[in-house]
Parts: structure tokens; sequence; C-alpha cells
């Protein structure tokens, strides 16, 4: 998928399971506050039911005697008395033919609890009812209202202490969920963090750290094996682009650097120019070459170009960089150098290095000189000066060593 059409960001795991977490403890603290609010509701009512049915047994033993002496002042008295202690809303007592002996209610202007009204009516859509007796048989009835205020000063009360207990309830939850998921996430960051730097950096040294879930541990494991195998195999490709690297920048037979080196190694001097004030080329070539691999073959050869690259290492040490251009063409770049006459002497040593006889390995010796030409990097305008001017002189120096021969 193409990076550029995703514009819009992504959730962090640590964020989706916080998400999660609080969706999940907020539904159920709710489903626990609905349940536990019906509960008390209920609990509310059945309680306020038999409160209200014991107070009208009780009322029915005072408004005995004013039923049987039909004493309805007295009877309004003691219903005005219990009203205003707040026990009931309405009361009504019914004498046994059916009317209305005594009669008390709550004063409306005081009461503005709209909620509670409709509460109290919903709880308790019918007045309790409680006979009165005198001597086992029914003389009247009293009937009582619950007083809404009260029930729904009750049922505030337990509503917010319903909720106060569930926001704490649900911020302890949170805090425990966050807590517990702590380690899941470092987990699972741990493993992110090694899989971005291998792709990023391609550092396959990197490994998972032991995790303290079985899952995460395992994938883990099983990732670091992985970037086990990834490694070794970073390894033995770059031993491979290495080798094959020194293979087209080296001669197989002498291990000097080849034309190849020799060409990148000269185009970088010359565009150095301060390298180039103190530089200087040297071009070697065999004499007699050719009648060695005539007469001894060209194993006998090879030992002598062996030779041949051994000594200019050696002459050269640390400090000037030798290389086989091809056959018995080579060549040298001096470092240090300072004017063409300290040039010339380090010719004249080098060409001492090769008047010693060469071991063909074949219990025989061969003498080989190697003309010598130079150019000088300073007075040089370009890489193709440099070679051409090197070139001649190197040629020139085997014609009068050819001349001195005949």
């Amino acid at each position: 998928m193409d990076k550029e059409i995703t514009s819009t960001p992504r959730p962090t795991f640590k964020s989706t399971l916080r998400r999660i977490s609080m969706i999940s403890v907020i539904i159920t603290m709710t489903l626990i506050w609905l349940l536990l609010c019906f509960a008390s509701v209920v609990t509310l009512k059945q309680y306020a039911q038999k409160n209200l049915e014991l107070t009208g047994a009780t009322m029915s033993h005072s408004l005995e005697a004013s039923l049987v002496f039909n004493d309805s002042l007295a009877a309004n008295e003691t219903l005005a008395t219990l009203g205003k202690q707040g026990q009931f809303a309405v009361a009504e007592v019914i004498n046994a033919h059916k009317k209305r002996f005594a009669y008390w209610s709550w004063n409306p202007e005081e009461n503005n609890d709209t909620l509670g009204a409709l509460v109290s009516r919903w709880l308790f859509p019918d007045p309790v009812a409680q006979p009165i007796m005198h001597n086992g048989n029914a003389i009247g009835e009293i009937r009582l209202t619950a007083r809404d205020n009260l029930i729904s000063h009750f049922i505030w009360l337990s509503f917010a202490v319903l909720t106060g207990c569930i926001l704490f309830a649900t911020a302890v939850a949170l805090t425990i969920t966050q807590s517990l998921h702590h380690g899941m996430v470092t987990a699972l960051q741990n493993i992110t963090d090694v899989v971005h730097d291998v792709r990023t950096n391609r550092n396959f040294s990197r490994r998972v750290k032991d995790g303290r879930i079985e899952e995460f541990h395992q994938f883990g494991e099983d990732f670091n094996s992985l970037l086990d195998e990834m490694e070794e195999w970073q390894l033995k490709l770059q031993a491979k682009n290495a080798q094959l690297l020194r293979t087209a920048m080296h001669d197989p037979l002498t291990g000097l650097a080849n034309r190849a080196a020799f060409r990148s190694s000269i185009a970088a001097l010359m565009h150095d120019a301060s390298a180039k004030t103190n530089t200087a080329l040297l071009f070697l070539d065999g004499d007699n070459f050719k009648f060695i691999n005539d007469t001894w073959g060209h194993a006998a050869g090879d030992c002598v170009l062996i030779e041949v690259a051994r000594r200019m290492v050696e002459f050269g040490d640390k400090r000037h960089q030798s290389y086989r251009l091809g056959g018995d063409e080579f060549a040298m770049v001096l470092y240090g150098v300072q004017s063409a006459a300290e040039v010339q002497q380090i010719c004249a040593a080098l060409s001492q290095q090769f008047m010693r006889p060469f071991d063909l390995h074949n219990g025989q010796t061969a003498t080989m000189s190697l003309s010598i030409g130079f150019a000088l990097a300073w007075e040089s305008a370009s890489v193709e000066a440099l070679l051409e001017q090197a070139d001649r002189n190197m040629y020139q120096d085997k014609n009068q060593r050819t001349k001195a021969i005949t």
C-alpha cells in the first residue's frame, strides 16, 4: 500500500488499548450503576411500603376510640399531629359506612418537588389501607399516602452515593487496567523498536529482550532466530562482496592492485589538487620477459612476475602503491616526492631491486631488467597527459637499454 494514501494518522497500540479499556469499564460501570439504582429503588419501595403499613397499623389503634365515640375532631387532631411529623402526605379515615370520617393532607404549597411527586406516584400508585378494629370487628379504615419529599430525598441520596462509588470504582479500575497493560505495551514496544531498527538501519545485530508474557516471549525468540539467520547471511554476503571487490580490483597472480584499481586511483589523484603537488607516477615494463616465457615456459614466467611484484611491494613499503597493469607491465605511484631529481633517485634504487636473479623454481635462475619511466603529477594537466608522459619516458628508457646492449 502506498504510504502517501494513508494520510490519516493511525492510533498507537497503547492508545487503542486504553480506549478499549475505558469503553469496557465505562459500559460495565454504567450497567452496574443502573442495576444498583434499580435494586435500590425496589428495596426503597419495599421498605417504604412496610414502613407505611406499620404506621397505618399504629394509627389504627390510636383512632379506634375516636371511631367508637364518633369523635371526628379528635381523629382529625390525631391525623394532623402525626402528619406534621412527616410520616405521610395524606391520611383519610373511613367509617363503617364507607364515608369520610377524618382527613388530613400535607400543604401542597410546600411541595415544589415535581419529580419527587412523580416518583412517589410511580412507587405508590394506591394509598396503603389498614382496617381499624374494635372487639374483632372492622369499624373503619385508614388510608395513608406516602410523602414524596422524603422518598425523593432518599432516592437522590442513594443515587448520589451510588454515582460517587461508581465513579471512584471506575477511576480505580482504569488505573489498575493501565498498570496491567503497561507490561504488554512495553513488550510490544520492545519488539517494534527492534523491527524498525532492523528495517531502517539494517542493524541485524539487534535482539528482542526476554518478555514476561509467554506469547510475546515466544515471538521474540522466533524473531531473534530469524535475525540470527539474517545476520549470518549478511556477514556471508559482505564477505562475498569483499571477495568480489578484491577479485575485481586485484591481480589474481601477483595480488597487486590491477588496472581497474590503477585507473580509479589515478583519476582520484588528479582531482585532488593537494595530492598532486607531491605525487609521481612510474611505469615499469620487463625487458626480456618474452625470452623467459619462450625458454622455460609460462610457469617460470609466472614465478618471475610474482617475484617482481614482491620486490616492488617490499621496496614501496607502506609509502608507495604498486599495480600490475597486465603481462609484464607494472606501475607504481610515489607519494611524498618533491622534485624530479628525487624521483630519478627512486627509479635508480628501484632498478637495483631487479638486478638480482629470479628463482624459476625449476632449478634454474634468470635475470630480467625493467625499463622505468616517470611523470610528475604536478606537471600534468590531466590523467591522459600523466599516463602519456610516463609511457613515453618508459619507452625512452627501454630504447636506451636496447642500444646499450647492442
